[in-house]
């Protein structure tokens, strides 16, 4: 039947996942390049917020640096767009950041409570060292966010690109079965906008319910700060989402940096 997408994949009916979350607008697309490339696109227009866009294949996703991000077709990436005065009002990308992944770790625990979904800072879901899921925030003009979320909810890291297989995980990999992409969606919308009007009132809240998800937390970590590296013990994050280091005797906390070494990213 032609717009059915091929029997391995799940279908997206919009109009269902619509009323089951209260998007204004739901763009499913059988390819893309960049779900946030389209979503900005939205963000631009006088499109109705919030909006998203899910793709059943995305051929050239990114994330930040300018890292690739690979999927297994079927799994879900999506891009949501919101007005900020929907998240509390302006943030610093860092904290919706990390709200988000807080939201995506624990969409999956709620679906999937055998899988320990944690969240490395400062936009990736693992578990274990391998990367389940990853986050993209960006801003648009007129004050709209354009949240991006790829999760493996399909496939094998054994399809993967041999430069990232070990580093990927997927859904069917640690339960034997898919999930279905409406669900998780429905998990993620129904904790992200509220978590980030949280957030905004109350920033200490970010770092509460932060804190059960760190994988980082008490481990030794080397942190790359432009050109420096900062080595030390992990000791969580601060309520404004800097991660905090603990070294001579003392915790740092850093608003930016990133945990993979530069230039070790994997590319298009």
């Amino acid at each position: 039947m032609p717009g059915m997408p091929p029997p391995h994949i799940d279908a997206i009916d919009p109009t269902s996942l619509a009323a089951r979350t209260s998007l204004a607008a739901v763009e499913h697309l059988a390819e893309v390049e960049s779900t946030m490339d389209r979503a900005r696109q939205l963000a631009e227009s006088a499109s109705p917020m919030p909006a998203i866009v899910v793709a059943d294949l995305q051929t050239r996703g990114r994330g930040r640096r300018g890292a690739a991000w690979w999927q297994a077709e079927g799994s879900l990436a999506a891009s949501i767009v919101y007005e900020s005065a929907d998240l509390g009002g302006s943030e610093p990308i860092s904290r919706w950041s990390l709200a988000c992944g807080i939201a995506v770790a624990e969409a999956v625990r709620a679906i999937e409570p055998s899988i320990d979904a944690r969240v490395r800072w400062p936009n990736d879901v693992e578990v274990g060292p391998r990367k389940l899921a990853g986050i993209l925030v960006e801003t648009a003009r007129g004050g709209r966010v354009i949240f991006g979320i790829g999760v493996n909810t399909t496939g094998s890291a054994a399809d993967a690109p041999e430069a990232v297989r070990h580093r990927v995980a997927t859904i069917p990999d640690l339960v034997g079965r898919p999930i279905r992409r409406d669900a998780i969606l429905a998990e993620i919308l129904g904790r992200l906008a509220a978590l980030c009007r949280e957030i905004a009132a109350r920033p200490e809240s970010l770092v509460a319910r932060y804190a059960p998800l760190c994988g980082l937390t008490g481990k030794p970590i080397r942190l790359h700060v432009g050109s420096d590296t900062i080595e030390g013990m992990c000791r969580g994050i601060a309520p404004d989402g800097s991660i905090l280091v603990e070294r001579h005797s003392a915790i740092e906390s850093f608003a930016s940096g990133t945990l993979t070494p530069p230039g070790t990213e994997w590319r298009w």
